[in-house]
């Protein structure tokens, strides 16, 4: 057993810890609520027009892989048209337009939320 299963215990121990806190910490402060007599509706989202998170999640996985997918094109493109022989235009590249991506589905979930 060497130090890889040390580091990936340790990755999942470390995400377990925060979860349990978060859950943990989140029952006992509803609980004290409750105890000294507050409404439950307190714990609702109160908006309710609020678009659901699937809808934001695959717009936004779709346009993060579009952007990956334009990336390698674009970067095929400058490594065979510009003669560039650097190595870091691919990740570079890559990273610029799934950035872009993300930029873009962020400005989508906000026009989706508004309607």
């Amino acid at each position: 057993m060497g130090p890889e299963v040390f580091i990936v215990a340790l990755i999942f121990g470390a995400i377990f810890g925060v979860f349990y806190l978060f859950f943990s910490t989140r029952n006992k402060e509803r609980l004290a609520l409750i105890e000294k007599g507050a409404d439950a509706s307190i714990f609702m989202s109160k908006r309710q027009d609020t678009a659901p998170i699937w809808k934001v999640f695959i717009l936004n996985l779709a346009l993060l892989l579009m952007g990956i997918g334009a990336g390698i094109l674009l970067a095929l493109t400058v490594q065979d048209g510009f003669g560039v022989t650097n190595e870091a235009v691919y990740p570079g590249i890559i990273f610029l337009t799934a950035g872009a991506g993300l930029l873009i589905g962020f400005k989508m979930t906000k026009d989706l939320d508004s309607k």
